[in-house]
């Protein structure tokens, strides 16, 4: 997914720009009102991470605007404001979420996860696609009805691909929903979790696409 964060915070926004390509998002990163009208205006993005704190009002500012002219991108917005009234008009003004700074890395990276499954329709957590039918609440995952038994790394791997079934991720993205940050990587873990996730739905629904990563494929 494509995300543009508006943080004047050179510090911050280093480490949600982080953050999320681990999660597997490209992230755009501005730091004022006129760098994200710019971008807003020449780029197309599925969800925006917006300071509202920005100097003058520039947050707030440059929220109504883009509601106002037809923007539809998700917005989760970072504030230090955490009385209600400013919560309510948040909200109001046409966010889809907030988190009050200091807020952990982990949970923003969770909150655009669960938007952007809400977005495509995956309600509850449950992502489903061709017989197959994930459930991220109870960690549990079938196909056609009948249990799978993933470990984890290969629940990750399937939740990942089937969340957005016609896009090719790459190998990058997929070690980001894989493994942490701090995990030790072999050089050829994600084959070895391909493989292993392929002989349990069918080597046939997962396509690779040389030179780029995987998809999953529709049979029926």
């Amino acid at each position: 997914m494509h995300l543009l964060l508006v943080e004047d915070d050179g510090m911050l926004a280093g480490s949600v720009v982080d953050k999320m390509l681990w999660a597997g998002h490209v992230t755009d990163w501005v730091r004022d009102r006129h760098e994200a009208d710019l971008s807003l205006r020449d780029g197309a993005y599925d969800l925006i991470v917006l300071d509202l704190s920005l100097p003058g009002d520039e947050g707030i500012d440059l929220l109504n605007h883009y509601r106002r002219h037809g923007g539809r991108a998700l917005v989760i917005v970072l504030t230090v404001w955490d009385a209600v009234a400013s919560r309510i008009g948040a909200l109001d003004a046409g966010v889809d979420d907030y988190l009050i700074k200091p807020f952990d890395l982990d949970e923003l990276a969770a909150r655009v996860r669960v938007l952007l499954r809400r977005r495509s329709g995956q309600a509850a957590g449950v992502c489903a696609h061709d017989g197959l039918v994930l459930n991220h609440a109870s960690h549990e995952a079938t196909l056609h009805g009948e249990a799978l038994d993933l470990v984890p790394r290969e629940f990750s791997l399937l939740g990942a691909l089937i969340e957005d079934p016609e896009r090719v991720f790459t190998h990058h993205e997929l070690l980001g929903k894989v493994y942490g940050p701090d995990d030790e990587i072999d050089s050829n873990a994600l084959e070895v979790h391909v493989h292993r996730l392929r002989q349990k739905i069918g080597a046939e629904r997962i396509v690779t696409v040389r030179g780029v990563g995987y998809r999953l494929r529709k049979l029926t």
